[in-house]
């Protein structure tokens, strides 16, 4: 069978789907070019993916085909510019299509995914345009750029270098066959996860088996049972980690050990939704990917422009921590197994029975109780008057809610941001609840990217997996949903305040290990006292949170890191394993590679599971984090640091925001990492902070 070439797959595909006039065609006549949800159809991605690949491909070939000497403007320049319609089309659907998915969103995915990774390709492996590209690199010197401009050119040199622009045709065409491939199985296994998660949902069939969970969440898991047609039943939806919320709350010892297996072996049921054989195939075409581009391996080859920037330096990283959470969870453990022995039958603990007696455990030496304190976190309170206000604090930022822009969900909220001066900033969407056709955690994106060059401001997007409550009753929050809420507002702020004239060095564009460390900074301020007080409201008696309870709070707040921080190593190491393959290794069984990784670790914990398993990893099998999961931790280090930084320098004041926002939230990737952070720090990054705020001590 002939292959397509890729402007012949496009065009195929372009007729297949009807290429009419669409939304997407021009700029959103919306304020800041925001999508147009009302008029957005399912039916109106395809064409218009199609349309845009053959738009910015026109353009890529008329700057590859310019017979003017190459200059910075006529090819770098002219290359930032292109794409437009491609971006808007974009930046719209991949966000619909992770939180408010269907089959015809699924399908469209699956066939764009290959399309795109091979227009990708016919930019970065055009030889025309990588020529002109060198032309203009190997003559910077003389160019007289500014900063950002020099920066731009090196990041577009390295990125065609990286991307294979030296590789002989031969192995280009093996590329581009590996790139569509991964593609495809990198979209398949998304969509696969989203289905076996939501199959794998826990059906319980009498109220007694729900003992210990509270009216309003029995009455969402019946609620979810009739949504689903399983009347009289009582359902609870799988959260994309180990752990799952509920687990906390159940009595019955026997539901909490059908619900952490419902997660544990939710994707690998050997049916159409197990996603091991994607994985495997995945991992070998990533090693093949690596060597034929010069690197030892994927991990080698992913963390060539990152701040840790070799496999050596993460697991150096990674080695520091791993013993210290290993001791921290030895003794959570035995305190644990003797809350156990305390309450009743002896039984020998397991990772289903660590949350609910973790938190007895935290209940008994700090007496705080969770249900004590969701009363004190209800939703809008918490954003309004929590991470609305620490902004406005810090940097001075105002909110306005706006009802008069379409939404694609209606749970999901639009608010206006403006400036100290009351210059407007962007637009921020939120989507906060969870739902069947929703990927799991949590993330934050842009609709529109900041760019002086484009003449565009920010509109940005927050999404959650909240417990949405019963009709008529309050969505009251963990401690852990409101720290997710800072967080992902984190990254907001960081897209917010770019201030670049190039898109691909704007906001949050930004190396995997850098990315996480405005979310993570901004964490600290729902704890820090003069916000904390400010949100923490109770529902019913409007009494601000007492000050006994703030204590407690505090004195908590090393109770169960070793547990937190073990499980994420386990994953961030299982990642580096993954990716640690070489070129010709067999396919992997994927349930011992797991298992055999974790023990070359030594993150084999007892009874503390990876966050993630292989199998259901979504960050490292589909979202770009593939040798990248470490980054959680990495930057953990990096905002530890910072807020320390605050700490010692007055905390949260203006002026501190304001420097914070000047050296580090608005420079995007104008500048190389460590220097950006050593010039706001003063000094390169130190692990000190990060054991001491969690309670570890180094071995």
């Amino acid at each position: 069978m002939k292959c397509l070439s890729l402007a012949g797959a496009v065009l195929a595909w372009s007729v297949s789907t009807a290429l009419a006039a669409g939304p997407f065609d021009a700029p959103s006549p919306l304020p800041y070019h925001a999508p147009q949800f009302d008029k957005i159809k399912d039916g109106d991605y395809a064409p218009a993916f199609a349309q845009g690949i053959k738009e910015q491909q026109a353009e890529i070939d008329a700057i590859a085909g310019n017979k003017a000497a190459p200059t910075f403007e006529n090819t770098v320049m002219a290359m930032e510019k292109s794409g437009r319609m491609l971006d808007r089309v974009s930046n719209t659907f991949f966000n619909i299509q992770q939180a408010n998915t269907d089959p015809a969103l699924d399908k469209v995915q699956s066939d764009v995914a290959p399309l795109l990774a091979a227009h990708q390709d016919s930019i970065y492996l055009n030889a025309r345009l990588f020529a002109r590209v060198k032309t203009v690199y190997d003559a910077r010197a003389s160019l007289k750029l500014d900063a950002e401009a020099l920066q731009l050119l090196t990041l577009y040199y390295r990125q065609f270098l990286h991307a294979g622009a030296n590789l002989s045709d031969a192995d280009k065409s093996k590329l581009r066959d590996i790139n569509k491939r991964d593609a495809s199985l990198e979209a398949a296994f998304e969509q696969k996860l989203v289905a076996a998660t939501k199959a794998g949902a826990l059906v319980l069939d009498s109220k007694p088996q729900l003992a210990g969970l509270s009216d309003d969440q029995i009455a969402t898991a019946a609620h979810e049972a009739e949504s689903r047609g399983r009347h009289g039943k009582f359902v609870i939806p799988l959260q994309n980690t180990t752990q799952q919320p509920l687990l906390l709350s159940l009595a019955d010892r026997s539901a909490r050990e059908k619900l952490y297996n419902a997660r544990w072996t939710a994707t690998e049921k050997g049916d159409k939704n197990d996603t091991r054989a994607a994985i495997a195939e995945i991992a070998q075409l990533r090693a093949r990917k690596a060597k034929l581009l010069g690197y030892p391996d994927y991990a080698s080859y992913t963390l060539y422009d990152q701040m840790a920037n070799t496999p050596a330096k993460v697991n150096s990283f990674l080695e520091q921590l791993v013993a210290p959470a290993g001791t921290k969870a030895k003794e959570e453990a035995r305190l644990i197994q003797a809350a156990i022995d305390k309450s009743g039958p002896h039984f020998d603990l397991r990772p289903w029975d660590w949350e609910r007696y973790a938190d007895q455990v935290q209940k008994q030496r700090y007496d705080l109780d969770d249900s004590e304190l969701r009363p004190y976190f209800e939703l809008d309170n918490v954003l309004r008057n929590g991470v609305f206000y620490a902004a406005n604090k810090l940097y001075g930022v105002t909110f306005k809610e706006r009802h008069d822009l379409p939404v694609y969900q209606p749970d999901v909220r639009v608010f206006e941001v403006f400036d100290k001066d009351g210059s407007t900033l962007g637009l921020m969407y939120f989507d906060y609840f969870k739902r069947d056709n929703k990927s799991g955690g949590a993330w934050m994106n842009n609709f529109v990217i900041q760019s002086r060059l484009l003449g565009t401001k920010p509109v940005i997007y927050n999404v959650a997996n909240f417990t949405k409550p019963a009709p008529g009753q309050p969505a009251l929050l963990s401690y852990d949903d409101v720290t997710t809420m800072f967080h992902e507002f984190g990254h907001a702020l960081h897209g917010f305040f770019a201030d670049q004239t190039y898109p691909t060095v704007s906001g949050t564009n930004v190396a995997r290990d850098f990315v996480e460390f405005p979310s993570q900074f901004n964490e600290h301020w729902a704890l820090y006292p003069d916000v904390l007080k400010h949100y923490a409201v109770n529902i019913k008696t409007h009494q601000p949170i007492p000050q006994s309870l703030v204590d407690k709070i505090k004195k908590s707040q090393d109770w169960g890191q070793g547990y937190a921080l073990a499980e994420l190593l386990a994953a961030s190491e299982l990642d580096m394993q993954w990716h640690a393959l070489k070129d010709g290794a067999p396919r992997q069984d994927v349930d011992k590679f797991e298992t055999q990784a974790l023990k070359n670790t030594h993150t084999d914990y007892p009874d503390v599971p990876t966050r993630y398993r292989t199998s259901y990893f979504l960050h490292i099998w589909a979202n770009g984090y593939a040798a990248g999961y470490y980054a959680y931790q990495w930057t953990v280090m990096l905002d530890d640091d910072s807020y320390d930084w605050f700490i010692r320098h007055g905390g949260l004041t203006r002026a501190n925001g304001q420097r914070f926002r000047d050296m580090i939230l608005s420079k995007g990737h104008t500048m190389d990492y460590g220097p950006m952070f050593r010039a706001f720090y003063g000094k390169d990054p130190d692990i000190g902070p990060m054991l001491a705020n969690r309670g570890l001590k180094p071995n």
